[in-house]
C-alpha cells in the first residue's frame, strides 16, 4: 500500500528528507527508501549487527554438530535464539512467532522456547507508557481508568498490555505501543527489502516475488501499528463472525482508543497450547481447535476477511469452552474470485482432476497464463496422489505443503504476495493443531464445510464445480453425492431443507439443463437395469436354463446408493418432511419435469428396442450348450 501524503510527511518543506518517521502513518516503500538513502551509515551498522549476531548463533550450532552435542545443547541454543530475536526487534520477533507454531520445522526444544516470544518480551517503563496514554487520549490514566495494573500483564513485539477497570466497572485490557517503533520497523523492512531485491535479481532458485511479499509484510505491520485500525478490524470481525456460538470477539471502547492506545474488553481464558490445563477444566483442546478451523474456513472462504496472525498468544479458550480472538492488527481481505478459486482447487484435488487443478493455479496467480501446463499436470498428479492417500479423511496439510514446496523449485510457480498471508495463517493453525494432537488433520476437518458450500452456494463457479464432482464421462457418481451429503451434515449451519429448495430452483433453471438431462439418462438406465433384472429372475425361476452371469440381473448399485442417500437425508438434522411434501406438487407441475419424463420414456424405449434386436439377431451366450468343451447354438443338436 502506498500513500502520497506519507511521502510528503518525510520532507521538511524543501524537498529533502526530514528528520523523523513518526508521522509516517501508512507503509510507503518509496518514502522509506528516500529517508534511509541519506542515512547509509545506519543501514550499514544494522547489517553488521545482523551478521555478527547470527554468525555467533550459527557458529554455536556448527560447534554442537562437530562435537556431537547437538541434543545436549538444544535447550541452551533455543534460549540463545529467543534472546537473539528479541534483541533484534519487532520484525524478527514476528519471524520467531511464526516458527514457534511449526513443530515440523523447529525441534521441540526450540519451539517451546520461541513460544515465549508471544508474551514474555521485556516491557518498557511505565512512565513512557502512561505518557503515551496521556498524549493520545488527552488525559492521565488516573483520570480515565478507575484502576490500572502497576505493571504490564504481557509484553508483545509491538506493545504491552495492562489490565484496567473503567469507572463504569468493566474490566479492560489497555494496549500501549512501544516507543520509537516506526523507526525500528522501517529500518529493518528497508534492509530486508533491499536483500529481497538482490536475491530476486541474482538467485535463479528464487521464483517468488520476495519484494512484493516484503511490501505486503510492511503494509500489515503498519496496519498493526495503528490501533484505531485494529479497533475497526475487531468490530468488523465481530459483525461477520460473532454469530458463531463458540466464537468470542472482545468489545472495543472506541472513545478510549487512539493510534498508539487501544482499550478493549478483558477476556479470561487459557492458551490453546496448554492442553493439560484445559483437560483439568474439563475441556478438550482438539474440540476447540475444530472451532478454530471452522471459523478460519468462514473467514477465508465465506466473507474473505480473515485473521492472518492466529498464533497461540492471540487465541484464548474461555472456561465454558469458547474460542476468543484477541489481536486484530494483522488482517487480510481475499477477493471473491480468489475464494471461489480456492474451493474449486479443493474440489479438483479431491477429484484428482489435475488438469483442472493446474488451471486453478493460473486463476489463483501461482502460474502465468502463458505457462505451459503440459509437464506440470503429471507432476501435480504425482505430488498429490502421494499426499492424498485413499480418502478425504487422510488429507494432511503438512504433507501436501511439503510435496508442493518441492514441486515449486522445479516449475515456474510464484507465490502471490497476498497468498503468503493465507499460507502463513493456515500453516500456523495447522501447527497449533499438531502441537495439540499430532494426528489432527486440518483438511479432513475442513471438508464438511467445503461440502456444505458446494451443496448450498448458488454461484455459477461452485455449481460448475459440483457438476464436475458428480459427473464423469456422462455418468453420475452416486458415491460422490453420498459422501458430500454425509460430510455436509457435520457442518454446523447446514440447512437441509434450504439445500433441497435451492437444488430444485437451480435444477429447473436454464443453467440446470445439463444436469436435468443427465439425471433423466441415469434414471432411465437404472429403471432399465431394474426391469431387465426382474425379467431375468422370472425366467430363471420358470425355466432354470443356464445363463451367463453377465446377462443376469444387473446389480442395482444405483438403487443401493439412492436408498442410502434417502436414509442419510432422513437422519440429517433439520429434515422437514412436511416441507418436502409441499414441494412435490410444485416440482410435478413444472414443464421441465414433463420434459424429463419424456426423455426417460424415450430412453427406455430405445434400450428396450436395442435389447430386442440383440435377442433376435445375436445369440445369447447363456443359450449355448457345452458338448465336449465345444459351444453349440440352440439350433444344433449333439451327435
Amino acid at each position: 500500500m502506498s500513500a502520497a501524503p506519507a511521502f510528503s510527511s518525510l520532507n521538511n518543506g524543501s524537498g529533502s528528507p526530514g528528520k523523523s518517521l513518526d508521522d509516517l502513518l501508512t507503509y510507503d516503500p518509496a518514502a522509506i527508501a528516500q529517508y534511509y538513502r541519506s542515512r547509509p551509515l545506519q543501514i550499514f551498522l544494522r547489517l553488521l549487527e545482523l551478521v555478527w549476531t547470527f554468525l555467533g548463533f550459527g557458529l554455536g550450532l556448527l560447534w554442537d554438530r562437530q562435537t556431537d552435542r547437538k541434543g545436549k545443547n538444544a535447550a541452551k541454543r533455543a534460549v540463545q535464539l529467543r534472546k537473539v530475536l528479541t534483541k533484534l526487534g519487532p520484525a524478527y520477533i514476528k519471524i520467531g512467532q511464526a516458527l514457534s507454531t511449526r513443530p515440523d520445522l523447529v525441534p521441540p526444544a526450540f519451539m517451546e522456547e520461541l513460544v515465549k516470544l508471544q508474551d514474555q518480551i521485556p516491557p518498557f517503563p511505565n512512565e513512557i507508557a502512561f505518557r503515551l496514554i496521556q498524549e493520545d487520549l488527552g488525559q492521565t490514566p488516573d483520570n480515565i481508568y478507575a484502576e490500572i495494573s502497576p505493571d504490564p500483564v504481557a509484553a508483545a513485539s509491538l506493545g504491552q498490555v495492562y489490565k484496567g477497570r473503567l469507572k463504569t466497572g468493566e474490566d479492560v485490557a489497555i494496549k500501549v505501543q512501544r516507543p520509537g517503533l516506526t523507526v525500528q520497523i522501517t529500518r529493518d523492512i528497508y534492509l530486508l527489502r533491499r536483500l529481497a531485491q538482490w536475491a530476486c535479481n541474482n538467485l535463479t532458485v528464487v521464483r517468488s516475488d520476495l519484494v512484493s511479499i516484503m511490501d505486503e509484510f510492511g503494509t500489515r505491520i503498519f496496519e498493526e501499528m495503528d490501533y484505531n485500525h485494529e479497533g475497526e478490524n475487531a468490530q468488523r470481525f465481530e459483525s461477520l463472525y460473532g454469530y458463531i456460538p463458540d466464537i468470542i470477539v472482545p468489545k472495543i471502547y472506541t472513545e478510549l482508543t487512539a493510534r498508539r492506545v487501544l482499550t478493549m474488553e478483558w477476556i479470561n481464558g487459557t492458551k490453546l497450547t496448554e492442553p493439560a490445563v484445559l483437560e483439568a477444566k474439563g475441556l478438550k483442546a482438539t474440540e476447540v481447535v475444530e472451532i478454530g478451523v471452522q471459523c478460519s474456513l468462514r473467514q477465508l472462504l465465506e466473507h474473505g476477511f480473515f485473521h492472518a496472525d492466529p498464533h497461540p498468544g492471540n487465541l484464548l479458550v474461555t472456561d465454558d469452552g469458547k474460542l476468543a480472538y484477541l489481536d486484530f492488527g494483522m488482517m487480510c481481505d481475499v477477493e471473491s474470485y480468489q475464494r471461489y478459486g480456492l474451493i474449486e482447487a479443493i474440489v479438483h484435488m479431491v477429484n484428482r482432476d489435475f488438469d483442472g487443478l493446474a488451471n486453478d493455479y493460473v486463476k489463483l496467480e501461482f502460474l502465468t497464463p502463458e505457462t505451459n501446463l503440459t509437464p506440470i499436470i503429471p507432476a501435480l498428479a504425482q505430488v498429490f496422489n502421494n499426499a492424498l492417500g485413499a480418502s478425504v479423511a487422510e488429507l494432511n496439510l503438512k504433507s501436501i505443503t511439503d510435496e508442493f514446496s518441492a514441486l515449486m523449485y522445479e516449475y515456474p510457480f510464484r507465490v502471490p504476495a497476498y497468498y503468503a498471508l493465507i499460507i502463513r495463517s493456515l500453516v500456523t493453525l495447522d501447527g497449533i493443531a499438531i502441537s495439540v494432537d499430532p494426528d489432527f488433520k486440518v483438511l479432513s476437518k475442513a471438508y464438511p464445510y467445503v461440502a456444505k458450500r458446494l451443496l448450498t452456494d448458488p454461484s455459477p463457479e461452485l455449481r460448475q464445480s459440483l457438476q464436475e464432482l458428480l459427473f464423469k464421462d456422462g455418468d453420475f457418481r452416486w458415491n460422490r453425492l453420498e459422501n458430500l451429503l454425509r460430510n455436509a451434515r457435520s457442518s454446523q449451519d447446514y440447512d437441509l431443507a434450504n439445500v433441497l429448495e435451492q437444488t430444485i430452483n437451480y435444477l429447473f433453471s436454464e443453467r440446470g439443463d445439463y444436469i436435468r438431462d443427465r439425471i433423466a439418462d441415469e434414471l432411465a438406465k437404472s429403471l432399465d437395469q431394474l426391469g431387465h433384472g426382474l425379467v431375468q429372475r422370472l425366467q430363471t425361476a420358470v425355466s432354470p436354463v443356464s445363463t451367463d452371469p453377465a446377462t443376469a440381473a444387473a446389480s442395482p448399485n444405483e438403487w443401493e446408493h439412492i436408498s442410502r442417500i434417502m436414509n442419510l437425508l432422513g437422519e440429517t438434522q433439520g429434515m422437514d418432511g412436511g416441507k418436502i411434501v409441499r414441494l412435490v406438487p410444485q416440482v410435478l407441475a413444472k414443464p421441465e419435469t414433463r420434459q424429463m419424463g419424456q426423455r426417460v420414456a424415450r430412453n427406455l424405449a430405445q434400450r428396450a428396442a436395442a435389447r430386442l434386436l440383440r435377442t433376435i439377431f445375436i445369440p445369447a451366450p447363456g443359450n449355448t450348450q457345452i458338448v465336449n468343451n465345444t459351444p453349440l447354438l440352440p439350433a444344433q443338436k449333439p451327435a
